[in-house]
């Protein structure tokens, strides 16, 4: 359910929780008695000092910097009216709260600005993320030559919009060829390679007809990046047409989970391969395995956010397991299905960004 904003809050304001909304009526009932209590009791004291927490108040929540100015205006001139109620009290001390007002009035108001500038940069910021998000990752068909195909991205944090993880799907002269990765890097330069990796997958799967070489020019993609301690974990898969054997090159990433009949089966390599870039350090060729893939056999793709999510107690979240326990569904509410279960067992958060690909050979 919506919150309401802050007292006083002006129409757009971001809502406050119930309980700084408390704290904040709780803060203007107390600087009310305080007013009230001065104008009523002996003229030897003055409560006019009080009166410097209304600017502070009034910039709680709001994004609009003539609220707490005004606000501040307004107390400066109740310092009037509480002097003349208080003449014993000595003039000096009235003028120090009516310059204390003025003074952390103009610094409410302040910040204020500064907040709302801080805002309008973050939200040009995420366009571009956006932006960019959807040049790296493009958004998928839901059907592509046969195949049903279903992607889901969850970012550890709800602020970010890329990341090191990639994928993608294509139909090429080879059949249906996919790509899951993930950059072991962090920063700009970990988008850069994952921009370098899809835009070399997207241009190899359609060009080499051996699995193996496109994982060959992947590798030399990211090694030519030279970029200290970074490399990419990746998982090549082809799918050939109806009738045929898929295969798949895995390079140093988690091995796919094939589900059949509500039987899960990890596709393990017959010999491991390194990750793109360290291919250099053990020398050799790459290796394909191949698999059967009959019409309603689902394969299921993910990166290590998935699987290295912990619930409360520490446990990793046993995808394998989990997935032999679904329904029978389409690529898509079941990769919706994997995502509302792994919140549930996390308790809502994650560690590390997570994507998520299921694919199904139709019928």
């Amino acid at each position: 359910m919506k919150r309401d904003p802050g007292p006083g809050a002006p129409p757009g304001t971001p809502p406050l929780p119930r309980a700084a909304r408390s704290l904040v009526v709780a803060a203007y009932a107390l600087l009310g008695v305080a007013v009230v209590t001065d104008l009523a009791t002996n003229p030897t004291l003055t409560f006019s000092p009080v009166l410097a927490t209304t600017p502070v108040l009034a910039s709680i929540g709001t994004r609009r910097a003539r609220v707490p100015l005004l606000a501040g205006l307004l107390a400066l001139a109740i310092v009037a009216p509480l002097a003349l109620a208080d003449p014993d009290v000595a003039l000096p001390v009235h003028l120090t709260a009516g310059a204390t007002v003025l003074a952390i009035t103009c610094v409410s108001t302040a910040n204020v600005i500064l907040v709302a500038t801080r805002e309008r940069e973050l939200l040009q910021s995420r366009s571009v993320a956006e932006a960019a998000q959807r040049t790296l990752l493009r958004p998928l068909s839901e059907r592509i030559n046969g195949f049903r195909v279903a992607v889901r991205y969850q970012a550890a944090a709800a602020e970010a919009r890329v990341g090191g993880d990639l994928y993608e799907v294509l139909a090429t002269p080879f059949g249906v060829r996919l790509l899951m990765g993930d950059v072991r890097g962090k920063g700009l330069s970990a988008i850069e390679t994952a921009s370098d990796v899809l835009g070399t997958f997207r241009e190899a799967a359609q060009v080499e007809s051996d699995l193996t070489a496109v994982a060959r020019r992947l590798d030399a993609t990211v090694a030519r990046r030279r970029v200290r301690e970074e490399f990419v974990t990746a998982v090549v898969v082809a799918m050939p047409g109806a009738g045929d054997a898929g295969e798949l090159v895995n390079c140093g990433h988690l091995p796919p989970l094939l589900r059949r009949r509500g039987e899960v089966t990890e596709l393990e390599s017959p010999v491991p391969d390194p990750p793109l870039a360290l291919r250099c350090l053990v020398g050799g060729p790459y290796h394909r395995r191949r698999f059967s893939f009959a019409p309603g056999d689902q394969l299921v793709l993910y990166t290590d956010g998935v699987t290295e999510a912990r619930d409360a107690s520490g446990r990793f979240y046993p995808l394998a397991e989990r997935l032999a326990g679904m329904p029978d569904l389409a690529p898509d509410p079941l990769a919706a299905r994997i995502v509302a279960d792994l919140r549930a067992y996390t308790g809502g958060g994650l560690a590390d960004d997570a994507a998520l690909l299921v694919v199904r050979r139709e019928r």
